[in-house]
């Protein structure tokens, strides 16, 4: 079982965040036609406007909150004066909400992508794939707040932090130490996670290297309607 640990938590991560990089990287230097969503809103508007805008609201937020919560120092959280056990009653709050709310837009993209035959014909067997593997992540992400309102005394979430930051730091031993005995349903979510970034660069998940931000800083644009008169 330790051999696992080590190979699944403190080997696999790595692998998987090179092949994000280095994937990614190489997907944009050389099939940059691909870089794109893929919509297929031509085909079906009313489901897809409404899935896509629960989902992108319910991920974004909880990636943020991962980001936020997984990679900030110990220290700093207790500068703020925010304990461990407030910390985790607040991630299950917030995780909740949104992961909820992205659960519904999932169900209604997953129904449209698999039930509309003009949208299934259109999607590859990596749209399918990607689309259920991020379902069965969220559904893992809510259960654990199940298994986290077990034990709210904010242990688990240090050892959740650990990992993480022990990976952005290079310290294997120290990831696969601090997640070894936490719950199955926290080992398959990381897993599952991991794997997703693994995949990452071979799906159409790599538009989202290419925020918009260049729309916040460009001039307005004027449009008038057809046979408008000039003042």
């Amino acid at each position: 079982m330790s051999y696992l640990n080590t190979l699944l938590f403190g080997i696999y991560p790595f692998v998987a965040l090179t092949v994000f990089l280095v994937g990614s990287l190489i997907r944009y230097d050389r099939d940059q036609y691909t870089w794109r969503t893929g919509s297929s809103q031509l085909l079906e508007k009313k489901k897809l406007r409404l899935g896509s805008y629960l989902f992108h609201v319910g991920i974004i937020a909880i990636l943020a909150g991962h980001f936020v919560g997984l990679l900030t120092p110990k220290a700093v959280w207790h500068l703020l004066g925010v304990e461990a056990s407030t910390k985790q009653a607040l991630a299950m709050i917030a995780g909740g909400l949104f992961g909820v709310i992205c659960f519904v837009g999932m169900t209604i993209l997953i129904h449209r992508r698999l039930t509309n035959p003009r949208v299934r014909a259109t999607s590859s067997t990596m749209d399918i794939t990607i689309l259920l593997l991020l379902y069965v992540q969220l559904i893992l992400g809510l259960l654990s707040i199940f298994v986290s309102a077990s034990h709210m005394d904010g242990a688990v979430m240090l050892k959740l932090m650990t990992w993480a930051q022990s990976i952005v730091t290079f310290n294997a031993s120290d990831a696969v130490a601090a997640i070894s005995d936490v719950n199955v349903i926290y080992k398959l979510h990381i897993f599952l996670g991991m794997t997703l970034f693994l995949l990452f660069p071979f799906s159409r998940l790599v538009h989202v290297w290419s925020l918009p931000v260049q729309y916040l800083g460009r001039n307005y644009q004027v449009v008038r309607a057809r046979g408008a008169r000039r003042v």
